[in-house]
C-alpha cells in the first residue's frame, strides 16, 4: 500500500519510517528541502538506533521504500494520506482543501491533530466521509498507541481502513466515536499539565516536586511538566488553546505561565530550556 505523510517534521517523519518499517511504500511531502533533509536525516539516526538493538533487519531497505518530494501533487497517487503539518487550523484545512482535488476518489485523507476537532478540517473538503483523525504520539517509532478519532460524518469503511493501517504498522488503536476537542488522551494531559503550571506559578511546589509527586504518587513514566518539555511548550499551548476556543472550558484555559514561556522562546527540549534546562 502506498502512504503518503504530509509534513516532515519529528511527527511526520516518524510516521514515514514506521509505515516504511512496516513495508508499505511512503512519500514524505514536506513545503521545503531543507526539511525534508532534516527529516530524513532524523529517520536515518533513528533506524540505526533500532538496527543496533536488532529491531530493524534492514536498514537501507526502510528507506529505499521513503521518497520525498517538495511538490503536494506527489502524494496523489496514494491510498492513505497522513496531514502532520502544524497545530493550527489554517495550515491544516489548506492542507486538506489541496488534497481533497488531487487525491484519488478513494483515498483516506487522516489527520494528526491533537486537538483541532477532525469535523471542521473534514468540512473544508467535498468527502467529510473520508477524513479521519489518526493522533500518534511522539516519538512515533517509539509510542504504541494510536488515536482514531471519528468525525461527524467519518465513514465506518474509513475508519476500519485507518484502523488496519494503524495496527499493521504497530500501534494499539483507541476509537474516539465522538468528535470532542482534544479527544481523550490530549484533553487529560492539558488539563493535568495546566493544574501542575498553576501549582508552580503559585509558589505551591517547584516543577520538580510536581513531576515528582505524580511519578511516584500516581506511577506515572513521565511527569506533566517533563511531558510538556518533550512534546514543546508551544504545542501544549496550541493545544489548550484549541480546547478551550471549542469547549470555554476554564480547566483548559492556558495558565499565563505557559503562555509567557512561549513568547520567550522557552520551548522545552527542542530550544534548551522550559520547564527544566537541558543546556
Amino acid at each position: 500500500m502506498k502512504i503518503a505523510v504530509v509534513g516532515a517534521g519529528l511527527m511526520g517523519a516518524g510516521i514515514a519510517q514506521v509505515s516504511a518499517t512496516a513495508g508499505h511504500d511512503v512519500v514524505l511531502q514536506d513545503v521545503s528541502e531543507e526539511g525534508l533533509s532534516r527529516g530524513r536525516a532524523g529517520i536515518e539516526k533513528s533506524l540505526a538506533k533500532f538496527a543496533e538493538k536488532g529491531k530493524v533487519d534492514d536498514v537501507q531497505a526502510v528507506l529505499d521504500r521513503i521518497s520525498t518530494t517538495t511538490d503536494l501533487d506527489g502524494v496523489a497517487d496514494a491510498e492513505i494520506v497522513v496531514e502532520a503539518v502544524f497545530e493550527k487550523f489554517d495550515i491544516k484545512a489548506e492542507v486538506f482543501g489541496r488534497l481533497d482535488k488531487i487525491c484519488g476518489p478513494d483515498a483516506v485523507l487522516a489527520t494528526n491533530t491533537s486537538a483541532i476537532p477532525v469535523t471542521s478540517i473534514a468540512a473544508v473538503t467535498s468527502r467529510p466521509e473520508q477524513v479521519v483523525g489518526t493522533h500518534f504520539f511522539s516519538p512515533v517509532p517509539m509510542m504504541r498507541l494510536c488515536e482514531l478519532v471519528r468525525g461527524y460524518k467519518t465513514s465506518v469503511e474509513t475508519l476500519t481502513r485507518a484502523r488496519e493501517y494503524a495496527e499493521g504498522i504497530g500501534k494499539t488503536v483507541i476509537v474516539v466515536n465522538r468528535d470532542v476537542a482534544g479527544f481523550v488522551t490530549t484533553r487529560l494531559i492539558t488539563a493535568l499539565s495546566n493544574e501542575a503550571m498553576k501549582l508552580v506559578e503559585s509558589g505551591v511546589a517547584s516543577a520538580e516536586d510536581v513531576d515528582t509527586a505524580c511519578r511516584l504518587g500516581f506511577g506515572h513514566a513521565m511527569g506533566p511538566l517533563q511531558t510538556t518539555d518533550m512534546t514543546g511548550v508551544d504545542i501544549m499551548l496550541n493545544a489548550t488553546s484549541n480546547i478551550y476556543a471549542d469547549t470555554q472550558d476554564e480547566k483548559f484555559n492556558p495558565p499565563e505561565m505557559l503562555r509567557r514561556m512561549v513568547q520567550a522562546g522557552d520551548l522545552g527540549r527542542k530550544t534548551g530550556k522550559g520547564f527544566y534546562d537541558y543546556s
